[in-house]
């Protein structure tokens, strides 16, 4: 029975995850050399009495989350386990030596901790600190955690698209910008390669992603969920500038740039046409608000955006271009005023229904 090998965690601390008897016993030490030391020496203990030591010190929330990542790591996304990790290093840190069954008040402790970060990120890390509770004690705390407030992404009105494309004729960011208006998600067109391009087809085939990992950038096989994975139509000026790349190899990736590369010319070049800076998934934002505005079905929307539900779609997504509300607004005054609507605001409300275009 070998002992295994001790991992670093993130606060420099060493674990060994030692399971005897169909008991799992966490080990963490100061050094690689004293958790060695002391997994062996429970391992002896074992060995020479055929049973796991029935007592075990409490398990902290530390080494609980330790213990609960060690048991998921090979099912959990690179990008999943660099968050986990992070809040082990970095959040809860007034508790995150102290035993799990030893904290009288988990909402005192999560108002604590309210003070020190955004109500989304103390969402997400309470999420990890939760399901860790449950998984020693068989109890999932209730807290109330703080709302999130709402924040709508900034994107590109239509006629905002038009000189935005302008403007990336010939730039470095063209290819990925354009491939961030055509629905593709960051990770996604991070992973793509030239073999799943079809210049003839105007059409990209989206599978895999490339995400920020403990280790840096780390291309998985799988998408997002499992509609992710989906043909994407392609403009003509981005044919034309896949056209032009330099000579390629099959397996190459069509972009290049880095992820913070990419975000920072985006917003250049939003910044020196006075729009709004949108950054790289902004420009899925403008995808989506194009879609509505142009009246495509929600489901051809769902499609090419590989969106898994529509009310995800259209809660997050769907944004209405500043254009047709002011429309909207002018034909309700006319109307107010004895006036004729506007004949295309009628058209265009006699060709819409709830059920074939996206809805607010």
């Amino acid at each position: 029975m070998k002992t295994p090998r001790p991992k670093k965690l993130p606060s420099g601390s060493w674990f060994i995850y030692l399971r005897l008897g169909g008991e799992g016993i966490p080990i963490t030490e100061a050094t690689e050399k004293a958790c060695v030391r002391k997994a062996q020496a429970i391992k002896a203990a074992y060995l020479a009495g055929g049973s796991a030591p029935r007592k075990r010190e409490p398990l902290t929330l530390g080494q609980g989350i330790d213990k609960y990542i060690a048991g998921k790591k090979n099912v959990l996304s690179p990008s999943t386990l660099r968050v986990y990790q992070a809040i082990r290093k970095g959040r809860f840190s007034a508790v995150m030596d102290k035993p799990i069954a030893s904290v009288r008040s988990w909402q005192a402790v999560v108002n604590d901790e309210a003070a020190t970060c955004a109500p989304k990120t103390l969402k997400n890390a309470w999420t990890l600190v939760a399901s860790v509770i449950e998984a020693e004690t068989g109890k999932r705390p209730r807290v109330t955690l703080p709302q999130i407030p709402r924040a709508d992404h900034a994107f590109l009105e239509p006629d905002q698209i038009e000189g935005f494309c302008a403007a990336l004729r010939g730039d470095p960011v063209e290819i990925p910008a354009l491939l961030g208006l055509s629905s593709l998600r960051l990770s996604e067109l991070l992973a793509l390669t030239w073999a799943q391009v079809d210049l003839d087809a105007a059409t990209v085939r989206v599978s895999g992603a490339v995400v920020l990992g403990p280790d840096g950038l780390t291309k998985k096989p799988t998408n997002k969920n499992t509609t992710s994975a989906r043909t994407v139509p392609i403009m003509p000026q981005l044919v034309e500038a896949l056209r032009a790349a330099p000579a390629h190899k099959q397996s190459d990736p069509v972009v290049t740039l880095t992820p913070k590369g990419i975000y920072r010319r985006v917003n250049t070049i939003c910044r020196h046409l006075g729009y709004p800076q949108i950054g790289v998934h902004g420009l899925r934002h403008s995808f989506a608000s194009l879609a509505y505005h142009l009246g495509l079905p929600y489901k051809v929307t769902m499609q090419i955006g590989g969106w898994s539900d529509d009310a995800t779609m259209q809660r997050i997504y769907t944004h209405i271009a500043k254009s047709a509300v002011t429309e909207g607004a002018a034909a309700l005054r006319s109307f107010y005023a004895g006036q004729n609507v506007n004949e295309n605001v009628n058209e265009n409300n006699k060709s819409r229904s709830d059920e074939e275009v996206l809805t607010v």
